[in-house]
C-alpha cells in the first residue's frame, strides 16, 4: 500500500486494514512513524528522491505540491511532505502516480528521468490541479496513457474528464485518456 500523504481521504483506513495483516505500507518517514506508533507492523519509510525495491517493484518517491496532516479530534499532526510515486514494474512498465498535487515545472524532470508509460493525475480543482493544469502536466510528463483521478468525489471537486480532454486538445497533446469508474481496472496494452 502506497500512501501519498496523510489526509483522511488517503490515509483512510490504513491502520485498520494493515494492523493485523502482512500488507506492506510505504510512506514518507513521518507517516511511517505515525503508523508504527498506531501498531501497523510492516511500514517502510522513505523520503522524496529515494528509491526502494520490494517484491520486484521499484518504488521511487517524488515531489508533490500539497499539504499533509492528520486530524485527531481537535489536534492537527504534521504528516510530512506530500509525495507522488514512480513505480517500475517487473515487466518494465513505468507508472507515475502524482498523488494530490498542483502543477509544478519539475514534472518535466519526472518525464525525462523516468519516462512513465502511464500517469495518474488529479483533475478535480479546488484541492488539486484542475483540468487545465493537468493537461499542462501531461504535456510536461509525456506519458502514453493518462488516468484522471481525484475528481467528483466531493462537491468542490468540479473538474471533469470532458474538460480535461478539451484542454489536452487545446494544447495539441495526443495521449490516451483512460477514464475509469470506481473499482475498474486498467490493463496496459502489450
Amino acid at each position: 500500500m502506497l500512501i501519498t500523504h496523510a489526509h483522511g481521504d488517503h490515509l483512510g483506513n490504513a491502520i485498520q486494514l494493515c494492523s493485523s495483516s502482512s500488507t506492506e505500507v510505504v510512506a514518507i518517514h513521518e507517516i511511517q512513524q505515525y503508523l508504527l506508533a498506531k501498531g501497523v507492523p510492516n511500514v517502510t519509510g522513505m523520503n522524496i528522491g529515494g528509491t526502494y525495491v520490494t517484491k520486484g517493484i521499484k518504488v521511487t518517491m517524488v515531489q508533490a505540491m500539497h499539504s499533509s496532516s492528520i486530524q485527531e479530534g481537535n489536534e492537527i499532526i504534521y504528516g510530512g511532505d506530500a509525495a507522488g510515486f514512480v513505480l517500475t514494474l517487473e515487466d518494465g512498465t513505468i507508472i507515475y502516480h502524482a498523488g494530490d498535487t498542483g502543477l509544478f515545472g519539475d514534472m518535466a524532470l519526472i518525464g525525462e528521468l523516468y519516462t512513465p508509460h502511464v500517469a495518474i493525475l488529479p483533475i478535480g480543482n479546488h484541492y488539486v490541479m484542475g483540468p487545465r493544469e493537468a493537461a499542462h502536466a501531461t504535456r510536461l510528463i509525456g506519458p502514453k496513457v493518462v488516468i484522471p483521478m481525484h475528481y467528483g468525489s466531493f462537491p468542490v471537486l468540479t473538474g471533469t474528464v470532458d474538460e480535461f480532454r478539451k484542454e489536452l486538445a487545446t494544447l495539441g497533446v495526443e495521449v490516451e485518456v483512460a477514464e475509469l469508474s470506481p473499482g475498474e481496472v486498467y490493463t496496459c496494452p502489450d
